[in-house]
């Protein structure tokens, strides 16, 4: 669908005057009008890994009475249009290059659908795009494909009128099949019975366990009403970061989580203070959803996905060269881009660091390249603060930034290396709970990683140019670091220790430098 102001030239620069704001075509906004909510989303610019500006949801309740008087409810539809302008009075004073609008399921299958959507038109001077259920389905693989690294199984989009599944497999969308198994939908044509919804449920996905087996692939879940469900959980075990992207927690698992919310008193659930109260009514009815999808998919795992229908849509206004860029690199590049004294000495740190790997004879999986590679750009995000806590500033922002294209365990490994090159190579000094994220295998090479930072580092002073001047090698079990003749200064007792430090990190006995030419 063409934005609302197509004119507008795609390589123009944001016309923003904040100087940590990034150029391109952008900001642009999304409302997005489902059965429950009605959401304005804000990105700072059409890019393969969007950043939001701002983000706002009104529970107008579309799909209220819906199943039943076969209408949108005229209290539902002014609510949703008030919000409606506001949402557009912001996206016009964000400076937005674009709106795009979508709506779902309430908006086709009312009888009043057509007369709302010519209302929100004339509102936002910009066409609906009014999704059927396939094509939302399409969409919401397409935002987890483009915020998951790899994704391969089952996709589920729960929405207040509509449950959507949908297979993805080695970067293809499967076709989508919709189910009237929304929440919103379901607690009315059960009337508020949880018994008698899970009859329904289970009728209904009779045929997805025989179209769409996951054969113990994942299960990549997106709706509200699902991240609310992954919320109490992770309160209920203490988790250590508060990302719901790319949350993993297993089948069995999820199913007795969800299982128990379902048929227990929503208000004595631990936590259930930090769900709204219109999303609390509606949670047994998800969570019995998604109790009723694991046994008809049979995942190995339930993966939350922050990312559905709107960044799907915007993947696809991407352009073919935009869309298979790697969304963590291009969020780290970022990153560099905004916060590094220099990020041409991150961008030269990405090959330096590979050759000091190779020289210590590490091996890396593609992905692990991949997370050096982003680390490498990252690592000197923290560089304003004291340096007494660059380390804790950086472990920080790492491991909870808006970051897409990468898991749990892969911000551990992120934060870690960037902690370990500002605070040294003590293990006591951080959290062992975002220890506990990473495989031994990833806090090995993160604390490799580390400690071939703080060599370059102290060879750079971060700044560019440098590093591409020297080369670090192995002999016998020596680590040779080979310096030019116009950086023979550079050689001292700190950069000495710390490269016997990397060095021993590796394996090798010892580490010298070689001044050459």
């Amino acid at each position: 669908m063409p934005p609302s102001q197509s004119s507008v030239d795609a390589s123009a620069p944001c016309q923003c005057e904040a100087p940590g704001r990034l150029p391109g075509f952008g900001p642009v906004s999304v409302i997005d009008i489902g059965s429950n909510s009605v959401r304005l989303v804000i990105y700072e610019r059409l890019s393969r890994a969007p950043t939001m500006l701002f983000n706002e949801k009104m529970l107008a309740g579309l799909g209220k009475g819906l199943a039943s008087t076969g209408r949108m409810k005229t209290e539902s539809v002014d609510q949703a249009l008030a919000a409606i302008r506001r949402f557009k009075m912001l996206a016009d004073q964000s400076g937005s290059v674009a709106i795009y609008i979508l709506a779902t399921a309430a908006s086709r299958d009312a009888e009043n659908g057509k007369d709302f959507l010519k209302n929100v038109e004339k509102i936002c001077g910009a066409k609906v795009c009014l999704l059927s259920g396939p094509e939302e389905a399409r969409l919401s693989a397409l935002g987890v494909m483009s915020g998951i690294n790899k994704a391969h199984g089952i996709v589920g989009d729960l929405g207040g009128g509509s449950l959507e599944l949908i297979r993805i497999e080695n970067g293809a969308v499967g076709v989508g099949k919709s189910y009237p198994l929304g929440g919103l939908r379901l607690a009315e044509a059960a009337e508020g019975s949880i018994r008698k919804a899970e009859r329904i449920v289970a009728e209904a996905l009779v045929p997805a366990s025989l179209q769409m087996p996951c054969d113990g692939l994942p299960f990549y879940a997106v709706g509200g009403t699902w991240r609310s469900l992954a919320h109490l959980h992770m309160f209920e075990k203490g988790y250590p970061l508060h990302v719901m992207h790319n949350y993993a927690i297993p089948a069995d698992e999820a199913l007795e989580f969800a299982r128990m919310v379902a048929r227990r008193d929503v208000q004595s659930i631990d936590r259930i203070t930090a769900v709204s109260k219109a999303r609390q009514i509606l949670l047994p009815f998800g969570a019995l959803v998604l109790e009723q999808v694991i046994r008809a998919v049979r995942p190995s795992q339930v993966v939350i996905s922050a990312l559905g229908v709107r960044e799907g849509h915007l993947y696809e206004e991407l352009s073919a060269e935009e869309r298979v860029l790697d969304p963590l690199i291009e969020a780290a590049a970022e990153l560099n881009q905004l916060r590094s004294r220099s990020p041409r000495h991150a961008e030269e740190l990405v090959p330096w660091s590979g050759e000091a790997f190779r020289a210590l004879g590490i091996d890396e999986t593609d992905d692990e390249v991949r997370l050096r590679h982003a680390a490498c750009l990252v690592s000197d995000i923290g560089w304003r603060a004291h340096p007494d806590y660059r380390g804790e500033q950086s472990l920080g922002i790492l491991s909870n930034a808006s970051f897409v294209g990468i898991d749990h365990p892969g911000r551990a490994y992120l934060s870690l290396a960037v902690f370990y090159r500002h605070v040294g190579l003590i293990d006591e000094a951080v959290s062992p709970r975002i220890r506990e994220l990473a495989t031994t295998r990833l806090k090995e090479r993160a604390r490799t990683l580390g400690a071939v930072m703080r060599v370059a580092y102290l060879i750079s002073a971060s700044m560019h140019g440098v590093l591409p001047k020297t080369r670090i090698l192995q002999e016998s079990d020596r680590l040779v670091l080979e310096l030019p003749g116009e950086l023979a200064d550079l050689v001292g007792e700190r950069l000495i220790k710390r490269l016997v430090q990397l060095a021993k990190v590796g394996g090798l006995d010892d580490g010298v430098i070689r001044v050459v030419g």
